[in-house]
């Protein structure tokens, strides 16, 4: 009977916002897209729309690259 039940749809936290394009300067946003280990989390767990989703992979590797955020969390 579990597996008739169906999920709520996540929505995308930038769309509800209305946030129209993801800046890599706020790494506290940015935070919530990565686990606990360093790595992306994807689409079908953070809830994301894909074009938002693409402007975080693309934000958070440039955040990394200029040092704002960890490549690994230990």
């Amino acid at each position: 009977m579990a597996r008739d039940r169906r999920r709520k749809r996540k929505v995308c936290s930038f769309c509800v916002d209305k946030i129209d394009h993801v800046d890599y300067k706020d790494v506290g946003r940015l935070r919530r897209f990565i686990s606990e280990r360093g790595k992306l989390l994807p689409r079908r767990i953070t809830g994301n729309c894909a074009r938002h989703q693409r402007q975080v992979t693309k934000a958070v590797k440039r955040a990394r690259n200029i040092a704002l955020m960890p490549y690994t969390n230990d």
